[in-house]
């Protein structure tokens, strides 16, 4: 393993936040004694290539600058391997951040905690979640969350946050209760009808929308929470209540554990750290320990 530490960089992150982001995170890393260098892709192909050869020519640390998506491509070079991650969380959720306990939008303190970390060997294992051969690390999204990513990605007006209040607002218009199936650790089929089944590894997901709040990343377990056949006046009431987390205290809202699900629908995307995995039918695994972070 060498001593360089390997700046994973996208500059179009947060508005532009992400090439913004490196340079003091680099200067942080810089005056801990690190060398680093930075890595930059054409694509999202050209730029994972990249982080897999930094990999396997042994860099000492992969550090994803930008926001989830950023971190969910950073992920699929490390996953699984003995190089760790660490995160200059700049981007408009940063939901693994949060989940991490790690800081968010100051790239400066991020580079500090990722140097301490690697001088006193702070490496914290988590799980993963991993559907075919792609890893995630927060959460599965199913059912009327992911028709939101759906109708949001093909907006090109207004840019960020509003682009998806608003692609939510004409979800709402056309709601209806998805009927579903799904079978937890290999047991038997569930058929449900439901406005969404989330599927947590982290807790949180859209910028700190606590939708498996109970989730935990070190427990070989994934969080589901299943939210029932509401009318739309129902989910108007309840959905607010995600971003504290009691939703789940509502009777149409139940919560499931399983280290497997399969979840199974017609016309319904996932969407995994907010990237789009496909269609369903889905299945998820959680893989205990597949992950090594730089924490405080």
């Amino acid at each position: 393993m060498t001593g360089e530490i390997t700046l994973f960089v996208n500059p179009t992150a947060g508005r532009g936040r992400g090439a913004h982001a490196a340079q003091p995170a680099a200067s942080a890393l810089r005056a801990a004694g690190f060398p680093v260098r930075t890595v930059l892709g054409e694509n999202a192909a050209d730029a994972l290539a990249r982080a897999r050869a930094a990999v396997a020519d042994g860099t000492r640390a992969l550090v994803a600058v930008g926001g989830d998506g950023m971190a969910n491509l950073a992920l699929q070079a490390v996953a699984g391997t003995r190089t760790p991650l660490g995160l200059v969380a700049v981007g408009t959720g940063n939901d693994f951040a949060r989940t991490l306990g790690l800081p968010v939008r100051d790239p400066a303190a991020a580079g500090r905690l990722i140097a301490e970390s690697l001088k006193e060997e702070r490496l914290r294992a988590i799980d993963l979640g991993r559907v075919g051969d792609r890893w995630f690390a927060t959460v599965l999204a199913t059912g009327f969350d992911s028709r939101v990513n759906d109708r949001g990605n093909r907006m090109r007006w207004p840019a960020g946050r509003l682009k998806y209040d608003l692609a939510m607002v004409a979800e709402l218009a056309a709601f209806r209760p998805y009927p579903y199936r799904i079978t937890l650790d290999d047991g038997a089929v569930r058929e449900i009808e439901a406005t969404l089944v989330a599927v947590g590894n982290g807790s949180s997901y859209g910028g700190g929308m606590r939708i498996c709040p109970g989730a935990d990343p070190a427990d070989g377990l994934f969080d589901i929470t299943v939210v029932g056949d509401c009318g739309r006046a129902t989910l108007v009431r309840v959905f607010p209540r995600v971003y504290r987390g009691t939703h789940v205290d509502h009777p149409k809202v139940t919560v499931h554990r399983a280290a497997k699900i399969e979840v199974v629908a017609e016309g319904l995307t996932g969407y995994a750290d907010g990237e789009p995995l496909g269609p369903l039918p889905l299945t998820a695994r959680c893989v205990p320990g597949a992950l090594r972070v730089l924490s405080p």
